[in-house]
């Protein structure tokens, strides 16, 4: 008896020890903040390579399987099997990456210098359409001619001056300086993260199985079955997602150049990669991808712009009714409000990368808060059905009865 209190004594202090430390532990993080964004900042800068695999071997994951098993057959060693998917899961890679950029960057350029030599023609449209409209007022056209010969003499006072264009030459050249510096370190980190791809698509299977020998040895057998299964919950959510995601907005890229090429409209091409790119962001990718194609369809001719919004519109329309459903399925389990939600939450806490993982993140949130809960109820012998909760005012304790 006394060993059993003993034994409870110890276990509340050292609950109150640890609740105590995780007190403390989060008040530093608050007091600290600043410091620790620029912690994490360091080690994400750190371990950027190793990031960059992990997401390169997630996402090849099954193109690297499906071709072990195709290689299986035909190949009786199963590390000659390995090493031809790895071999083709690069060349995939290479294959996606070299087809993006050749599609882009000429596409990319060719528009650029059609609007650079288009610039004098939109300024005489421009110039003509403001005399037309100040025409019949002329004191307002002298006000504005005063202003704008008054922002000339400024910009030539400040060319000439010691604190302008050319003494920030220099800040130009050292912003070019590290925008080249950190393109070199951002190429630097995807090829090495390829290497860490191909180690991790070979060690995979290694990996899961050490994982599960640590959660059976530090959780019980009941513990360790629930942790197996959540996180086998979770590779379902998100690889469900992204992958499907992945797929969707490829077939939005084609039918958005398909329909561009139909209408005869300007820059089809690099259009088709804006939207098709910007789709993987649920809800509002394709609207963030229509703004700057409109912009430059709206350079080259009003109508066409318009018919242009027309145009993602009844696409997203087809995208978020029929194609995404048909092929995401209800990968996620949450309701379009919820959807709304993560998009907004995650995207303003980890801005782009945050709105694509939003959605299966939340959903996981989800489903872990919703079990908790029922298992919660089920304990008490209470209903899990939510529509008896509906117009409910309150439970009778004892009979456990819903009063309404």
């Amino acid at each position: 008896m006394k060993e059993h209190k003993f034994y409870e004594y110890v276990c509340w202090g050292v609950t109150a020890v640890v609740v105590t430390i995780s007190c403390i532990v989060v008040a530093l993080l608050f007091l600290r903040w600043q410091s620790v964004r620029q912690a994490i900042r360091t080690v994400n800068t750190i371990l950027a390579p190793i990031t960059y695999g992990a997401i390169l071997a997630y996402l090849l994951s099954p193109v690297y399987n499906h071709l072990q098993i195709i290689l299986r057959k035909f190949l009786k060693k199963d590390s000659t099997a390995k090493a031809g998917a790895t071999v083709g899961s690069l060349i995939v890679l290479v294959a996606v990456v070299f087809g993006l950029f050749s599609m882009i960057i000429p596409e990319v350029w060719e528009s650029i210098v059609g609007i650079v030599n288009s610039i004098p023609s939109y300024a005489q449209v421009i110039s003509g359409w403001i005399e037309d409209i100040f025409s019949n007022y002329p004191e307002v056209e002298q006000v504005i001619l005063a202003n704008y010969n008054q922002g000339v003499e400024r910009l030539v006072t400040w060319l000439q001056s010691e604190t302008g264009l050319m003494a920030n030459i220099e800040k130009v050249l050292t912003g070019l300086y590290t925008g080249v510096i950190s393109l070199i370190n951002l190429v630097k980190n995807i090829l090495i993260g390829m290497i860490v791809m191909v180690y991790l698509l070979n060690i995979k299977d290694t990996l899961s199985a050490q994982a599960k020998k640590i959660v059976y040895g530090l959780f019980s057998i009941h513990a360790a079955n629930e942790i197996v299964e959540k996180v086998r919950f979770v590779h379902k959510v998100f690889g469900g997602f992204i992958i499907g995601k992945l797929v969707d907005s490829l077939i939005i890229g084609l039918i958005t150049f398909i329909w561009l090429g139909i209408f005869k409209m300007p820059y089809t091409l690099l259009i088709s990669v804006i939207i098709g790119v910007t789709n993987v962001i649920p809800f509002f990718g394709p609207f963030i991808g229509a703004i700057p194609s409109a912009i430059l369809l709206l350079l080259v001719s009003p109508r066409q712009c318009i018919w242009f919004l027309v145009s993602i519109l009844v696409i997203q329309q087809f995208d978020g009714n029929i194609l995404g459903p048909k092929i995401l399925g209800n990968s996620t389990g949450v309701s379009s409000f919820w959807v709304l939600f993560s998009i907004l939450f995650f995207g303003g806490i980890m801005g782009p990368i945050g709105m694509i993982i939003g959605v299966p993140t939340f959903a996981v949130i989800y489903r872990l808060i919703a079990e908790f809960v029922e298992k919660r109820l089920a304990s008490k012998q209470l209903s899990t059905a939510t529509k008896d909760y509906g117009d409910l005012d309150y439970i009778d304790e004892k009979k456990k009865t819903y009063i309404r």
